[in-house]
């Protein structure tokens, strides 16, 4: 199981990564500063890094510097994690060393993607079978190819579609709330209505046919994918 480090000092930002990636089968620990986060370093080297530009004391692209100076630490794959309006900053990081940069507000099936990519490109990944395949039940989900094949006959889904079922089979009998969803598919900044959700689940449903069963709603909770 591949191990990712977070560093990001906003509280909820970092939760919700940590949740997203522990869902999606990686070992992840979290940290809110650089400080804590070297120190834990030297005791246990990850596969990969998150690391957020603006952090309290060292920022994280004096802290990518350091890495990428280092013997020890120099090939660790790092994704930097950025605000929209600091183009300059992630061009620094990129030429820094920074393997991919991710801009804030962000969906985390994206950052999901991209760490997956970047692990593949590094060859750490360690997963058995091909990470992009997912299955459940009759419905086949392939992440490269953003397919999704029922009975192997292919179905047409939306974008949204798309990254909702994919984010339901990654979480596969957990009830996921409409509010969760909405963070994970629609980004943590979205401000629309949680009925958006129930259209895409109804949507979904109907264009997997018999196997739109497979999608349950939890009454007064939210929806979960199972067999």
């Amino acid at each position: 199981m591949p191990s990712i480090y977070v560093v990001e000092d906003d509280d909820s930002i970092r939760e919700m990564l940590l949740y997203a990636l522990g869902s999606a089968g990686f070992d992840s620990q979290g940290f809110g500063e650089a400080a804590l986060f070297e120190r834990t370093l030297r005791e246990a080297v990850p596969d990969l890094i998150l690391l957020d530009i603006m952090l309290p004391g060292m920022d994280g692209l004096s802290l990518l510097k350091n890495l990428k100076r280092s013997e020890i630490y120099s090939k660790l794959p790092v994704i930097m994690l950025s605000a929209k309006s600091a183009e300059m900053d992630r061009v620094k990081g990129l030429d820094l060393g920074a393997d991919d940069y991710i801009a804030k507000p962000f969906s985390v099936l994206e950052v999901i993607s991209r760490v997956r990519a970047v692990l593949r490109r590094s060859g750490v990944w360690t997963e058995k079978g091909d990470p992009s395949e997912l299955r459940v039940g009759a419905v086949v989900l392939y992440e490269d190819k953003r397919s999704v094949c029922v009975d192997d006959a292919e179905v047409s889904l939306t974008y949204k579609e798309f990254e909702l079922l994919r984010y339901l089979m990654i979480n596969e009998g957990i009830v996921l709330s409409r509010d969760k969803l909405l963070d994970q598919i629609w980004g943590f900044d979205y401000d629309g209505e949680s009925r958006t959700v129930d259209m895409h689940i109804k949507s979904l449903r109907r264009k997997l046919g018999e196997s739109g069963m497979l999608i349950k709603t939890v009454r007064s909770v939210g929806y979960k994918m199972d067999v």
